[in-house]
């Protein structure tokens, strides 16, 4: 479903919107860093952040990336999770601070903090600008 212009829009460091939906039904949206393994969209994340629990009571998940240099050129992705690791994960939140930041490690790992992957299968995507 994803072409290579959508891989090369999620392996840049392009800012994405995640939206879940609260216990009440209303939407809940948060910037993240983003990134991909095969079609498959990761998302780093912690336990317990509203986001997370959010997806465990109700995977369906969208998602909306804009170039940086370019915010009109969007890929919108409708989306369930499929998974989510600890194995790894504060790796690769040091791997999408130097993605995004330059950084070589995530400059707010807390160690009452458990992070998470958080893995998505799309079911459909849109897009805009390119």
């Amino acid at each position: 479903m994803l072409n290579d212009a959508d891989h090369a829009m999620l392996d840049a460091p392009n800012f994405a919107s995640l939206a879940t939906t609260m216990p009440d039904g209303s939407p809940q949206a948060s910037v993240v860093w983003i990134d991909r393994d095969d079609d498959s969209i990761l998302v780093n994340t912690a336990e317990g952040r509203t986001k997370t629990e959010n997806m465990r009571r109700d995977p369906r998940v969208a998602i909306c990336l804009f170039a940086r240099n370019d915010p009109y050129r969007q890929l919108m992705v409708r989306g369930h999770v499929t998974g989510y690791e600890h194995e790894g994960a504060d790796a690769h939140i040091d791997f999408l601070a130097k993605k995004y930041t330059g950084a070589d490690v995530y400059g707010d790992h807390r160690p009452d903090q458990q992070r998470v992957i958080v893995r998505i299968e799309v079911d459909g995507v849109a897009r805009m600008g390119y």
